[in-house]
């Protein structure tokens, strides 16, 4: 492989080799409740995956449901309802991303973008569809050959929430400030759409148990930790780290990394040197 062409013009193939359909998709099929994907996406979101697809009745994918639809969903319907008697086809995304092996990883950055989600499927060889998501484009990162560090990251704005907000201000501010972690005031603990999903699942009983969601304290989710480092580490070391991470979050200095941020510096036209295995 060329070592002066730049990862954002290789081809899906080329990147990823004989892995690129290793992470099979997760999926639910269409007329099952959404309280079955919740219980889904709080096992695999941020981890194995993204997003989980919908399947038809011939299997084909058809749509796909994320933290995004739970979220905005809740805010227009903040009850049980949600949960039981909607189908997760009432509020998946139509339309999943579909990709080759020959696309590029430009032209896949370009589609996720316009879809505001990491994600994508890729028909595989056993009939079925794998998925490429940012946790999966770590292994690129890991890979890659360059003097590019964290703090040639652009800086993101801190998002932070306080302990005594509702549920209604904090996923209001994820939507308004296009985040999906936030952190707590003072501290390197954050919530996060999955956070919340966990917490409606297993604590709140998928909302039976409140009449007022929106206003009630967002202090019954348990928090998770983001790692901070202070070594200002090269992008395929930060990215090795990241990938061995369950959910992968680390902050360094006033630097908030997630995968999203590893996808966008791959596009860079620096990273070049590429080591396939």
């Amino acid at each position: 492989m060329s070592r002066d062409v730049p990862i954002s013009e290789r081809s899906l193939r080329e990147l990823f080799s004989e892995r690129l359909t290793w992470s099979l998709c997760i999926h639910i099929d269409k007329g099952k409740e959404v309280w079955v994907v919740t219980g889904m996406l709080v096992q695999y979101l941020e981890s194995a995956t993204d997003s989980i697809i919908v399947r038809d009745e011939k299997h084909n994918p058809i749509g796909t449901i994320g933290g995004k639809e739970i979220m905005e969903n809740l805010l227009k319907n903040p009850t049980s309802g949600l949960f039981y008697g909607t189908k997760v086809e009432d509020i998946m995304e139509p339309n999943p991303v579909v990709v080759s092996k020959e696309t590029k990883y430009k032209d896949l950055m370009n589609f996720w973008r316009q879809r505001g989600r990491a994600y994508a499927v890729i028909p595989n060889e056993w009939g079925f569809y794998s998925v490429i998501s940012a946790q999966k484009i770590l292994e690129i990162g890991k890979r890659c050959i360059t003097n590019l560090t964290i703090e040639d990251l652009p800086k993101k704005k801190l998002v932070t929430f306080k302990k005594e907000d509702t549920f209604g201000n904090v996923i209001n501010s994820m939507f308004e400030k296009k985040a999906r972690k936030i952190l707590l005031e003072g501290s390197n603990k954050y919530l996060s759409d999955r956070l919340i999903i966990e917490a409606i699942s297993e604590k709140m009983k998928h909302l039976r148990e409140t009449d007022d969601f929106l206003n009630e304290a967002i202090n019954i989710v348990d928090l998770e930790e983001a790692k901070v480092i202070v070594e200002n580490l090269k992008i395929n070391e930060v990215a090795s780290m990241m990938y061995d991470m369950a959910h992968p979050f680390v902050i360094h200095k006033d630097w908030l990394v997630t995968p999203w941020d590893i996808c966008n510096i791959l596009l860079s036209p620096e990273i070049t040197e590429y080591a396939v295995k």
